[in-house]
């Protein structure tokens, strides 16, 4: 801690990090050893942020995110679509493929940004907005491989046939050291198959994404 920073909002700030890594809440004792401070203190901290509605407490007294924290998350989106648009640019110009960033949103796969070619005759309609399952299309698919893989592994790259239109194919690459974004980076193109060259360059496009989200 530096003499311009806050120890307090530092450990409520850090509250909130170590229950969103976890999906069963953490209770007042688990808190106060993984923050290194006595309970007196955390109690607080968690009347503070519930007071605020980003931590609720469970009948069993352990504390979770609250839903407050989905307010502050819809303002996100615009972020993360700012930062990942100069990526999808060269992404779309050098495939010649809509080009887009996909993000979990519930059970579902958001795309947030979309990017489109400019000089080719024809390309896939793609909007900012369309959501699908996450086990159809090639970026839900990569999601779900890199949620499988658990970080272990160089993360490689999804390619899917006619899963969400008929006659278009997608390849995607998942976000990779984002803490807090779970996504993906893709194209999608009208073709019966994906060229050779496009794999390897989405994944490099979600590297591009992911470095400019850090």
């Amino acid at each position: 801690m530096t003499a311009e920073t806050s120890q307090t909002l530092d450990r409520g700030l850090r509250v909130l990090k170590l229950l969103a890594d976890t999906d069963h809440g953490l209770t007042v004792t688990e808190l106060s050893n993984k923050l290194g401070v006595n309970r007196t203190v955390v109690y607080r901290l968690l009347a503070t942020l519930e007071q605020h509605a980003l931590v609720r407490r469970d009948l069993g007294g352990r504390a979770r995110v609250g839903l407050g924290v989905l307010r502050l998350g819809r303002q996100v989106h615009p972020l993360v679509r700012e930062a990942a648009l100069p990526a999808l640019r060269s992404l779309a110009e050098d495939i010649g493929a809509t080009a887009h960033l996909t993000l979990v949103d519930g059970s579902d796969a958001l795309a947030v940004a979309v990017v489109e070619p400019t000089w080719t005759d024809y390309h896939v309609a793609y909007r900012a907005g369309f959501r699908h399952a996450l086990d159809k299309g090639a970026a839900g698919r990569a999601i779900l491989a890199a949620r499988q893989a658990g970080g272990l592994a160089e993360p490689g790259f999804t390619l899917t046939h006619g899963e969400l239109e008929a006659g278009a194919s997608g390849a995607a690459a998942p976000l990779v050291g984002v803490t807090g974004i779970e996504g993906s980076v893709g194209v999608v193109m009208l073709a019966d198959a994906v060229p050779e060259r496009v794999g390897p360059r989405v994944v490099d496009a979600a590297r591009e994404v992911a470095d400019a989200l850090r």
